[in-house]
């Protein structure tokens, strides 16, 4: 009965086969597309990860100054903004503002990670979480392209009910006024 779409009928209208094409190309494109769209999105964020990984690396550093600034020492091992000062590989010094836990002092040795142009950047990911990240991703990818597919095959076939429903209704306004009498 689900193939009654692609059956030769007389009360098959042009509008029955655009729908069975439409929604086959959406079963058929969804999970086709979905797959795609999770490998390339999952691949894509794994190469950033790894290049990330690669840009960046730790340096040692020295706290050069109290990371609260006067105010009262936390005692949790909360981090704080703190001013810290390394050398880079190529032998220049730096300096710049990155989390330090606030019970640093300065003086305090600290390993930081640096891109490499003297700028500080987060600790890169680990590979098993750049792993975690990129499969999530994927997933997200996977399951919004797949729900935009089958969205829009609901979309045209929301519009081709409507269409139906008002060729419907002139053809019944028509066969109405030919009996002479309005029914309903």
């Amino acid at each position: 009965m689900w193939l009654w779409r692609w059956r030769r009928n007389p009360l098959r209208r042009t509008s029955d086969v655009v729908e069975a094409w439409v929604l086959l190309v959406a079963w058929v494109l969804a999970p086709v597309g979905g797959l795609v769209a999770g490998v390339l999105t999952a691949s894509a964020m794994q190469a950033s990860a790894e290049r990330v990984r690669a840009q960046s690396h730790p340096v040692q550093a020295v706290l050069t100054q109290d990371p609260t600034h006067g105010s009262a020492r936390p005692t949790s091992s909360a981090l704080v903004w703190g001013t810290v000062r390394w050398t880079d590989r190529d032998g220049s010094t730096h300096t710049g503002r990155t989390r330090v836990p606030a019970s640093a002092v300065p003086g305090s040795p600290l390993t930081v990670w640096s891109n490499g142009r003297g700028g500080l950047t987060p600790p890169p990911a680990s590979a098993a979480d750049a792993a975690f990240q990129s499969f999530l991703g994927g997933l997200w990818a996977s399951a919004a392209s797949a729900g935009l597919v089958i969205g829009g095959a609901k979309l045209v076939q929301t519009r081709l009910d409507r269409r139906r429903f008002d060729q419907w209704a002139e053809e019944w306004a028509r066969v109405d006024a030919r009996w002479g009498r309005k029914t309903g």
